[in-house]
Formats: C-alpha cells, structure tokens, sequence
C-alpha cells in the first residue's frame, strides 16, 4: 500500500511513502517525473535519483523494506546530474546513513514524509534543484515568446521527455485512474480525446502496463507503482 500527499511547493509534486508486504515485483507505471527515493532493508538505508520512465515495465520489490520519495514537478532538474540521461535509469547516491547523506560535498539530514518540502527548500537555496518556469507555463496553456525550437529544447532538457511524451503519459495516467474508479472505457475514450477504445488499449499498455478489465480488477499480487489524480494538461 502507497500513501501519498500532493505538495503546495511549486518544485515538488508529490510526497509518498510505503512499504513492502509479501510483493515480489511491481509494474512501474510510466512516468514524467523524477523522484529521490530512499529506502531502508535490513537495517541498512539506501538513496537514489530515479528518472522519468517513458513506458511501463516491470521492477522487482526487494523484501521487508520501508520506502519515502519525493516526487518532483515538472520543469525541475538538478544540474549535475541532467534529467535527460536519467530517462529510465537511476544514480545511486553514496554514503547514505540512516540519518545523513552526502549531496555535492556537504552532509544534509535525511528527509521524511513530512519534513520534504524543508529539505527541498534547502536544496534550492544551495543550487542543487532548479526550476525552468517555461515547462509550467507550457503545459498551463500559455505560449512564452520563444521559437518552437528553443521551448522543445529547453523543454526536453528539463523534463527528459518531448512535450508529446508529457501528455500521452499524463493521459494514460488520468485513464487508469478513472477505470479504477469504475468508468466505463467508452467514457474514458470520449473525456479524454482518444480515438476510439482499441487507441486507448495501446496507450494503457504502454504506459500503465494494464488494460482496463486488469485495472478493474486490481492485481494486489503485482500491485502498479504510485498512480493518483491530477488536474488535466492545458492543450498543447
């Protein structure tokens, strides 16, 4: 079972937390976000950057550990370590201890599911996360004076991610969600602009890893990764 919290701070989109009963492995739902997350098995605690994820797969869960993340918005990144070569990988962070971690030679207090959004702030503060407003913008509807090639750029590098990859995947998530709610696949098709029920059956496979009669039924066996509702994208 996940728990999760949206985020008032404009660089974080999401605080979660959970972990991990009786589950071999997960389907990692993609995603255009990217998370620190840390984990702690056996006594030992461990930390690491994961990057968007461009399609579903599967990911193993290791045993009896507990799980904190923070997701962050779009549009952020950390500059040394580019979003664009994080895109379904990861970056170990070493030297994580229970209570301290190392992040570009200074010791920070690990974070927890209610102290994130300090932890954040102070990672701003000291340039280690940074905000590139055009993405915001774009994805809320407005049109920054910029060349289509200087916004696909900018955009890319602070996403990883194509503004078209952005809202397929944004869209498939809104999808699952609203199967698992109960709504019928023919009114999913209809709010959210597919084509017809067999386009949204690719985008579901591709992105959530399900089709709709599985997330009806809620696999607890192979639960997905963290899945919730958000506001729907402004037109490209």
């Amino acid at each position: 079972m996940i728990e999760s919290r949206p985020s008032e701070l404009a660089y974080v989109e999401r605080v979660w937390r959970s972990r991990s009963e009786d589950v071999g492995r997960m389907m990692s739902v993609a995603t255009s976000h990217w998370e620190l997350v840390f984990w702690e098995q056996h006594g030992q605690v461990q930390a690491a950057v994961l990057g968007p994820e461009a399609k579903a797969s599967w990911a193993p869960v290791p045993g009896d550990a507990a799980f904190f993340g923070i997701s962050f918005a779009l549009g952020t990144s950390m500059p040394h370590i580019p979003v664009s070569r994080l895109v379904g990988g990861n970056v170990a962070i070493p030297d994580v201890t229970r209570r301290s971690l190392w992040l570009k030679g200074s010791a920070w207090h690990v974070p927890g599911y209610d102290n994130a959004e300090a932890f954040v702030l102070r990672m701003v503060r000291e340039g280690i996360v940074d905000l590139d407003p055009v993405v915001p913008a774009v994805l809320g509807g407005a049109c920054p004076d910029l060349s289509d090639r200087t916004l696909q750029r900018r955009f890319v590098a602070a996403t990883g991610l194509t503004q078209g990859a952005v809202r397929q995947i944004h869209r498939a998530r809104q999808a699952a969600v609203l199967i698992q709610e109960g709504a019928p696949a023919q009114e999913v098709v209809h709010r959210l602009g597919y084509f017809d029920q067999p386009h949204l059956a690719r985008s579901l496979k591709r992105y959530v890893g399900r089709t709709a009669t599985e997330l009806s039924a809620r696999d607890t066996a192979e639960p997905l990764s963290l899945l919730y509702k958000t506001a729907p994208l402004a037109p490209a």
